[in-house]
């Protein structure tokens, strides 16, 4: 009986630890919640309580979060870009391994998310430097350029912005050079394993995303519309969105009926073949279904809309219901907003307050966002009845807080261009 209890008290102890790890962009199922419990539901005078704050050079890059240890990206001054591991209880940098990477882009900064797998960092710069970092030696294993390796030639107007995703033994990535769309590599040796047929437009800044169709994997990538060719610029390409076989890169379907110039939110699943498309700069969004049908893939448009359209951070699906901040840099604040699965506004928060483009998470039946225009961060409760402050707290000072959250025992890290502060929220 004894060993019976301790078994069980390890396991239970085990799968706190993997609960609490925010492994990767937009947590352990990169899909912006958290399994976490025992959050506040409202906030005192002078909470939520700062632990520690960071300083930070100039970005959007968000942390990662494995095993106590807070794992970011830097750049520094247009020069070299940190990979930097900080404590979580303490914010005290542990160590960091740095890499010379000059240039400049518009919206200067770090990019992405680095992605924990095991003993294993893998990051990816703003020029295109894919790296595996051993935890135990902190010295590189392997060292790529998704940019350069494949004849990349103008690096993007806003830079690399490629959140590296874990698929077994692959590491998955989005080059979108004119010689390879998606790439897969070895994640322990970064052997490539396969390519997927290059996109016939300009770059967008969208991740892959794995999502299951029929009772398979798949990868789906949105792609730009933007083209040009001899100096003409066209938006209207036809790329829309494909879905990719993650083990051999081979395109299995594609969609054309929705296009974004700049792309750079990830595809939402929502569940039965369904997939729910969005952008910035009037693009609107898509919802499509995708279905297996005699041995082929098929997609039916569902609906499209003008209603949503959030410019950088993916809808949070949740209860049946739509979660996003729908600035699309065109002059259209929404601000933050619900929608139902059909397509129906149930409510937005325009200016009141603004919400312009600032990360979000779904936590212990709470919606925890940063509004990214101010600064504030927000305890609501995602009700699609109304809009419900539950409790907020002006925590950040410059205008552009766009990154993505991570939360880890009840420690929520957010982040301007300045600085990273772990926010105590449970």
């Amino acid at each position: 009986m004894k060993s019976l209890i301790l078994i069980i008290a390890i396991i239970s102890v085990l799968s706190n630890i993997c609960l609490a790890d925010w492994c990767q962009y937009l947590g352990p199922d990169r899909n912006a919640i958290s399994k976490e419990v025992g959050l506040k539901r409202s906030w005192s005078k002078g909470e939520p309580k700062v632990l520690w704050t960071f300083p930070l050079g100039e970005g959007f890059g968000g942390p990662a979060i494995s095993e106590g240890k807070v794992y970011i990206l830097d750049r520094i001054k247009n020069s070299q870009d940190v990979i930097r591991c900080i404590d979580l209880i303490t914010g005290k940098e542990e160590w960091s391994f740095s890499y010379s990477a000059p240039g400049s882009v518009s919206h200067d900064g770090s990019r992405s998310v680095p992605t924990i797998d095991g003993n294993f960092i893998y990051t990816c710069g703003c020029f295109g430097d894919l790296y595996c970092i051993d935890k135990r030696t902190h010295k590189p294993v392997w060292h790529k350029n998704i940019w350069k390796d494949f004849d990349g030639t103008r690096i993007p107007d806003y830079g690399i912005a490629q959140n590296p995703l874990i698929y077994g033994d692959l590491l998955i990535i989005a080059s979108q050079t004119e010689k390879a769309g998606v790439v897969a590599y070895d994640k322990l040796k970064g052997d490539v394993k396969w390519v997927s047929k290059p996109f016939p437009t300009e770059e967008g800044y969208v991740s892959p995303k794995i999502v299951n169709i029929d009772g398979a994997d798949q990868i789906v990538m949105i792609g730009s519309s933007k083209f040009i060719k001899e100096r003409e610029i066209s938006y209207d390409t036809p790329v829309g969105v494909v879905g990719i076989d993650p083990l051999t890169g081979k395109v299995l379907w594609s969609y054309q009926g929705w296009r974004c110039r700049i792309p750079i939110p990830n595809v939402t699943e929502i569940g039965d073949g369904r997939l729910f498309i969005t952008g910035g700069y009037r693009s609107g969004s898509a919802m499509i279904k995708v279905e297996k049908r005699d041995g082929a893939y098929t997609v039916t448009e569902i609906y499209k809309t003008q209603a949503f359209g959030t410019h950088v951070h993916p809808p949070i699906l949740y209860k049946g219901h739509l979660y996003a901040q729908c600035t699309d840099n065109t002059g259209r604040r929404d601000g933050l907003l619900c929608m139902d699965l059909d397509g129906n506004v149930k409510w937005k928060t325009g200016q009141s307050p603004e919400f312009d483009k600032g990360g979000m998470i779904i936590a212990d039946d709470l919606l925890i966002g940063l509004d990214g225009l101010k600064g504030v961060l927000y305890l609501i409760e995602p009700n699609p009845n109304s809009f419900k402050v539950l409790a907020s707290a002006k925590l950040l000072e410059t205008n552009q807080c766009w990154a993505p959250l991570a939360l880890s025992d009840g420690k929520l890290l957010i982040r301007d261009q300045k600085q990273m502060k772990c926010v105590v929220i449970k």
